[in-house]
């Protein structure tokens, strides 16, 4: 959680580009994409996945092309005056957090590797069990990824003087995620 991934490098990128209130939206776009995950362990699809390498690859490659696609936007987006991308709203902030956690391969490999290790089901229901751990999971990343966001935000603001590239910066993180996540194999 403290190592960055594709989310904090997504939530940093939007602090840094767009401010605090971004890098915040961002952050409960992510938690969001955690909850879908929650969901879905709980209702035994992350299993589903796990047994399918097809499935886990088609997830995997949706995801690198989702960053790839965001980096090339930054990249080829219109830049105002003052140098900064132009600013997206809160919206497709939220849902463009919403889908890198979705398509997260880390996330994914949580929830299909190390989570089920954890659910015994002779100490009760394993959905439950999956949800009380999933929430506490999100409650701590909420945490982190709140940490980033004000950082970043506050750290953008002292960047304006840099923020001709902060496109440029945005489309490389981008596209390492993208890379990143094309390497990220199954363990």
């Amino acid at each position: 959680m403290l190592i960055p991934g594709p989310n904090h490098l997504y939530i940093t990128a939007r602090g840094l580009s767009q401010g605090r209130a971004a890098g915040l939206v961002s952050a409960l776009g992510v938690e969001v994409g955690t909850l879908l995950h929650i969901a879905a362990a709980a209702a035994g699809l992350s299993y589903v996945i796990a047994q399918s390498a097809t499935l886990y690859t088609i997830i995997k490659w949706a995801g690198v092309a989702y960053l790839v696609y965001l980096g090339i936007r930054a990249f080829t987006g219109k830049a105002p005056e003052t140098g900064r991308p132009e600013p997206q709203p809160l919206r497709k902030v939220f849902v463009e957090g919403l889908l890198v956690n979705v398509f997260n391969p880390k996330t994914l490999l949580f929830f299909l590797a190390l989570l089920p290790q954890f659910v015994h089901p002779e100490s009760g229901s394993p959905a439950l069990q999956v949800v009380v751990l999933g929430l506490t999971l999100l409650l701590l990343g909420l945490i982190s990824d709140v940490v980033y966001a004000l950082t970043a935000g506050a750290l953008g603001r002292r960047l304006d003087r840099a923020a001709r590239s902060m496109r440029y910066v945005s489309g490389v993180v981008y596209l390492g995620l993208g890379v990143l996540t094309a390497f990220t194999g199954r363990e």
